[in-house]
């Protein structure tokens, strides 16, 4: 009796007893270090959170152009459920563009099998077909990843893809169309 006792003292002595050299943890990654790859480079735009317009259509002309869901994740950076996309499957060899514009993004050869439940993509299909910036919201580090043509949210960065770059740019389904080898730009 007398051993349990000390030890239920000895518990709460310890668990009442102020911290004292809390365990370190790692902090997220700096963006600029998650950005680094060898076959990218990132366009930063720091500061404003909106949804870049570079095509200059009202608000209105984007809902018209878009589905709702299509509006929600390009234009005010929503995120669709994991595993629900209709092109987390695709194997086709189209080109994925963006679903607002038609600008060509990736390339079927760039897709990998993430396990995240959203298409993923080593790289662009070319340097300037992207840009990246940094996003603070919901508490975490990211990197956003924007068509360069006319701004809309597509989806994140993150640096823990396969080779040759390291990067995943896992991409929202509902942001991105397919464009087939035979179908005229």
């Amino acid at each position: 009796m007398k051993a349990s006792a000390l030890a239920v003292t000895l518990l709460l002595a310890t668990s009442c007893a102020p911290k004292t050299d809390a365990p370190k943890i790692n902090p997220p990654k700096p963006e600029a270090q998650a950005m680094e790859a060898p076959q990218t480079t990132p366009k930063s735009v720091e500061g404003d959170s909106r949804v870049k317009n570079p095509m200059g259509l009202s608000e209105e002309d984007w809902k018209k152009k878009l589905t709702p869901d299509q509006y929600y994740v390009c234009r005010q950076q929503g995120t669709e459920r994991a595993g629900t996309g209709a092109l987390l499957h695709y194997k086709g060899d189209g080109t994925f563009v963006c679903v607002a514009c038609g600008n060509p993004l990736f390339e079927p050869k760039a897709k990998f099998e993430s396990g995240t439940g959203w298409p993923s993509f080593f790289q662009p299909i070319a340097k300037d077909a992207v840009t990246e910036r940094g996003d603070l919201t919901h508490g975490m580090t990211r990197v956003e990843v924007n068509c360069a043509k006319c701004g809309s949210h597509l989806g994140h960065l993150f640096d823990d893809g396969p080779q040759p770059t390291g990067m995943r740019y896992c991409m929202n389904s509902v942001s991105l169309k397919i464009q087939e080898k035979d179908e005229k730009k």
